[in-house]
């Protein structure tokens, strides 16, 4: 049964601001589906202010003739500040309400957005506070062409403690750095 708070459809009083955004290139046809499709670094944990930019961005990108809208998007509840249900977007061509689902279940720093042909985005967001220099380091290796990692181990380089070396780690025996059949340290982290 919807609430009233369910069926209240947020609008944001202040235009969409230009997303800090990087998408990968788009992959040939048949080729493997990435981890991540890129990373957007937000200005702030409102939703409200920082979704509907984003939402445009991701729309307005792609082949010419396959402008799909986005319908819904999917967030970690504890990297908000706040949960609307629903929000409204006002493009340049039409106004739609697009729909927020919030998981404590989703991998942290990762957003996905689902256009309305099924089709999904899935970005790694770095956290608001990050200084520029890595925030635009971890924007660059989500969005590029060979990237395999996912969102939590963006995130996980991005709080390490400072001086600590994340390939020591896996030499030092961690078992989150042997593959489970053979027993090798996986190549990301002994590549560093």
């Amino acid at each position: 049964m919807w609430t009233t708070t369910e069926r209240r459809t947020t609008i944001s009083l202040s235009p969409p601001s230009t997303p800090r955004l990087r998408l990968r290139p788009e992959a040939p046809s048949g080729s493997a589906r990435a981890a991540l499709d890129g990373a957007w670094w937000p200005r702030s944990a409102d939703p409200v202010a920082e979704l509907p930019g984003l939402i445009l961005a991701l729309q307005a990108h792609g082949p010419i003739d396959d402008h799909r809208p986005i319908t819904h998007v999917l967030l970690r509840a504890d990297e908000w500040d706040g949960r609307p249900r629903r929000l409204r977007i006002d493009g340049p061509g039409d106004t739609r309400v697009v729909r927020l689902s919030w998981f404590d279940s989703l991998p942290c720093g990762l957003l996905t957005a689902i256009h309305a042909d099924g089709r999904r985005v899935d970005l790694f967001t770095v956290p608001v506070s990050t200084p520029r220099t890595e925030a635009e380091a971890s924007m660059e290796l989500a969005s590029h062409p060979h990237n395999h990692l996912r969102a939590t181990d963006l995130l996980a380089a991005l709080t390490s403690p400072p001086g600590m070396d994340r390939a020591d780690d896996a030499s030092a025996g961690s078992e989150s750095a042997w593959e489970s059949e053979g027993g090798r340290v996986r190549e990301d982290l002994a590549a560093r």
